[in-house]
Formats: C-alpha cells, sequence, structure tokens
C-alpha cells in the first residue's frame, strides 16, 4: 500500500523522525532506507536492539500511531498515487482479484481504504502486524495467496521496495518493481519487470502475464 497506492512515507518519515526525536537517537539515512517494507513492529524491534531503548514496543508502536494520524488527517494534499485508482477499476472491471498485502498496521491500512474508498476493489488485506517477520520474509504474500484461493504462479506482486520484492520473489511470485521517485534508492533488480507508471499496465496484460 505505502509507496504503491498511496504515497504516505513523507508521513511516516515525519512521524519516525519526530520520534527519534523525542526518543533522542539518531537514526541515520541509511539505516532508516533499511526499514522501507517492514511492519513499524519490526522496526522498533530493530530499534530497540540496536539503540538499547527502554520503552516496550508497544508503547513505541502507540507513539508512532498517534504521530502518523495527526499528520495523515491534517494532510488535504494527501491522494492515491498517479494511475492507481484507473488501474484498480481496470483490474476489477476485468474479474481480476485484488488483496492488499501491506506492511502498515490494521488501523492505517482502514484509514487509506475508508479516506479514499477502497474497500470494495479488494477481496482481502492483510497487515504485517499479523506476522512475527516482515518482508522480505515471504509469509505475508504466501498467505495473501492462500486468501484468495491462488496457485502463486498465477499471481502478480507489485511492489516499490526492495524488502518488498524479495519477498515476493522467495514467495515464488512474479513480481512487478514500481519505481516510485518517493523510494528513491531501493534495489528493485529482483523484479521480473519494472515501470515508472501505472499508465504502463492494463488488466489485459496483467492477465497475458499469468495466462
Amino acid at each position: 500500500m505505502d509507496g504503491v497506492i498511496i504515497d504516505t512515507e513523507p508521513i511516516h518519515h515525519h512521524a519516525f523522525f519526530t520520534q527519534f526525536a523525542e526518543l533522542g537517537i539518531a537514526v541515520s539515512d541509511e539505516l532508516y532506507a533499511s526499514f522501507l517494507g517492514s511492519s513499524t513492529r519490526n522496526v522498533f524491534q530493530r530499534l530497540k536492539q540496536e539503540f538499547a531503548l527502554p520503552q516496550k514496543v508497544p508503547a513505541l508502536l502507540q507513539r508512532k500511531r498517534e504521530l502518523f494520524n495527526q499528520a495523515f488527517d491534517t494532510d488535504a494534499s494527501l491522494d492515491l498515487l498517479p494511475g492507481v485508482r484507473a488501474l484498480i477499476q481496470d483490474l476489477r472491471e476485468h474479474d481480476v482479484q485484488l488483496v492488499l498485502a501491506s506492511s502498515a498496521s490494521k488501523a492505517t491500512i482502514a484509514r487509506v481504504f475508508n479516506r479514499f474508498g477502497l474497500g470494495p476493489y479488494f477481496s482481502h488485506t492483510v497487515s504485517g502486524e499479523d506476522f512475527v517477520q516482515s518482508k522480505p520474509n515471504p509469509a505475508i504474500f504466501l498467505h495473501a495467496a492462500a486468501l484468495a484461493q491462488t496457485p502463486v504462479s498465477e499471481c502478480i506482486v507489485i511492489e516499490d521496495s526492495a524488502n518488498g520484492v524479495a519477498a515476493a520473489k522467495a514467495a515464488g511470485i512474479y513480481c512487478i518493481g514500481y519505481a516510485s521517485p518517493h523510494s528513491a534508492g531501493q534495489d528493485l533488480r529482483l523484479a521480473d519487470r519494472v515501470i515508472q507508471d501505472f499508465s504502463e499496465l492494463s488488466a489485459t496484460e496483467i492477465r497475458q502475464l499469468v495466462g
């Protein structure tokens, strides 16, 4: 979802670094970039170990969520990425099942879906908070395929992060990498194909890829 359907990364970045300042820790850009595609729980598990933070992970999660929600609700400019709604509508009109498999929390997924009316387009949503390990672990995509009752050989994942692409390929799923300008520096070389814009995709083409 983040970075593929909607660009909430600047909001996550703001929330995280506001919290890092509150915690008095210096997180490098390189370390932060390695978090993309990971669940917030896994991020704080790593940071707790890295910086010997005394706070419990649930408390850290709650504060991050408060900061994110405040920024999300007050950002009137926030919208779906260009071409995303048209592609989603095209896929549904051609009976291509859509499943969201996001590292985001259930609360964040619900916030995005409610604000932009995405619920009717997706048969299932899967949150990374339900998994012990985040992407690049393939568990979330394998679970999404199982929910869709579809063999992985007939699935396609669209991802904008190196961790996400690695998870898709580890699950044995064809992966389209989206070279988002908002997540620059992500290594998408493992993807089967890389796009720059969602206008490059259509339901007909996607059906042919798994045909």
